[in-house]
C-alpha cells in the first residue's frame, strides 16, 4: 500500500506534500465511508486527482465541497455532515481549530507544504536590503518550512525577527490575524502566493513598507 499510493501521489506537482500516505493510512483505519474534501482555491485544481487517489486506496467515496474556504477557522463541518460525510479532510491550513470540536465528524488537516526555491528568496532578499536590516518573514502555513530555512541562512547578515500570532506557528499569517511588530522594523517580507493574508499584516502594521516574493 505504501509503495502503490506514493506511486499514485506522481499525478500530484512533487512540490506539494498533500500528505498522501497519512491520509490514506487515517481513512483506512477510521474505516471512514464518506469522505469530504475541502481545500482553498488555489489548491482545488489538484482535488479531483486527489478524490481519485484516496477512493483508490481506501474504498470510501469522496466528495469535494467547492465552496470558497476562507481561512483556517472555515473547516465546514455542518456542510460535510450535512453531505452525510463522516470524515472531513481540510488540505492547506494550520489546525485553527481544534478536531475535537466537530463531534460526530472526524478531521485530519493536511497543511500542504509546498517546496521552493529557497536560496533565490534568500539571494532576492540579499540583492534588495543592506546587511543589518531589522527584517520580519511571514508566510502562509504551506511555506513556513521554507521561511524557517531562509532565516537560518540569513540570520548572520541581518536582524531576522519571525513573528508569532498565537495559536498560529512563528511566521505564519492569515488574512484575519496578523501580529503588531516592532516600530523600527525596516521591512516585511512576505514569501508566499496571493495579496490576502500580506495585506493582513499591511493593515496591523501601516507605517511598515511591505515586500512579497
Amino acid at each position: 500500500l505504501k509503495i502503490s499510493s506514493k506511486a499514485a501521489v506522481g499525478s500530484l506537482p512533487p512540490n506539494y506534500n498533500f500528505e498522501v500516505p497519512k491520509t490514506v493510512w487515517r481513512l483506512r483505519q477510521s474505516q471512514a465511508k464518506r469522505v469530504a474534501l475541502q481545500m482553498p482555491e488555489g489548491l482545488l485544481m489538484f482535488a479531483c486527482t486527489l478524490a481519485d487517489i484516496l477512493e483508490r486506496f481506501t474504498g470510501a467515496e469522496t466528495i469535494i465541497m467547492g465552496d470558497v474556504t476562507y481561512g483556517a477557522c472555515c473547516e465546514d463541518d455542518f456542510t460535510a455532515k450535512a453531505l452525510w460525510a463522516d470524515f472531513l479532510v481540510h488540505d492547506g491550513h494550520s489546525c485553527l481549530v481544534p478536531i475535537d470540536a466537530t463531534r460526530g465528524l472526524q478531521m485530519l488537516y493536511v497543511f500542504v507544504d509546498i517546496k521552493v526555491d529557497t536560496g533565490h528568496f534568500v539571494d532576492s532578499v540579499r540583492f534588495n536590503f543592506d546587511p543589518g536590516s531589522r527584517l520580519a518573514l511571514v508566510s502562509t502555513v504551506q511555506f513556513l518550512s521554507a521561511l524557517q530555512a531562509s532565516a537560518r541562512d540569513l540570520a548572520p547578515e541581518y536582524c531576522v525577527q519571525i513573528p508569532q500570532s498565537k495559536p498560529l506557528s512563528p511566521g505564519e499569517i492569515l488574512g484575519c490575524t496578523a501580529p503588531r511588530l516592532p516600530s523600527n522594523t525596516d521591512a516585511i517580507v512576505y514569501l508566499g502566493d496571493g495579496r490576502f493574508h500580506l495585506e493582513s499584516i499591511m493593515i496591523a502594521n501601516p507605517s511598515i513598507p511591505a515586500y512579497r516574493y
